[in-house]
């Protein structure tokens, strides 16, 4: 894609590689989405998609990742990169941020395939797009949330060093939800990070971010 420096953007870690996602790569998701994200009977995300019959699950994974990539604006962007481990796709990692250049915080969100769940796969890839944000981007925040009883999620926020940020009460179906706020700061993911990570392709990607080339750190 010569007009489009993103999908040159990639990121690894000793097990994980990290991408923007070539049709193929949505293809692999959309199935991954289709065969299950969590337990039934759980509802881990606030719209419950997850709940939809499979190949409708499949569907609303591929127009998510399309509504992004025609929404994005280096003033208002979200990032959504496939996860793969030996070259398979096992999930997605997103982060997004609203005028980043001055405000210098990010939010991620996640999710993986049930059944790659249950294998560290989630605490090394939010440990790599928050290298991310803070190594090569020059983030100060990063923001985080789960529901209350979202143990898995909730291990991986406190495994990297974020600290408790409140709650927010919301309406998922016809029941209320605690979702726990979690927020990290540079200083803190620099005292904690050990998860090596490696950035390929970021230099193009500058301006996508709204930053100029002169703001990227290590890529």
């Amino acid at each position: 894609m010569n007009y489009w420096p993103l999908a040159g953007l990639r990121l690894r870690t000793p097990t994980l590689e990290l991408r923007w996602p070539t049709p193929a790569d949505l293809d692999a998701l959309a199935a991954l989405a289709a065969d299950g994200v969590h337990e039934p009977g759980q509802q881990p995300f606030l719209a419950p998609w997850a709940e939809a019959p499979p190949t409708e699950r499949a569907k609303s994974t591929l127009q998510f990742h399309w509504r992004q990539w025609a929404a994005w604006r280096p003033s208002d962007w979200s990032l959504g990169m496939v996860v793969l481990r030996d070259g398979v796709v096992v999930g997605t990692q997103g982060m997004e941020a609203r005028d980043f250049a001055v405000r210098r915080e990010v939010s991620t969100g996640s999710w993986v395939g049930l059944r790659h769940h249950g294998q560290g796969i989630g605490t090394q890839m939010r440990a790599a797009i928050l290298h991310l944000a803070f190594e090569g981007l020059g983030a100060e925040q990063a923001t985080s949330g789960a529901f209350a009883d979202n143990a898995a999620s909730l291990a991986v926020s406190r495994k990297l060093g974020y600290a408790d940020d409140g709650i927010d009460r919301q309406v998922a179906g016809d029941r209320v939800v605690v979702t726990r706020r979690f927020r990290l700061n540079r200083e803190d993911w620099q005292m904690r990070r050990r998860i090596p990570v490696q950035i390929a392709g970021l230099e193009a990607c500058a301006a996508e971010f709204g930053l100029p080339q002169s703001d990227l750190s290590h890529s």
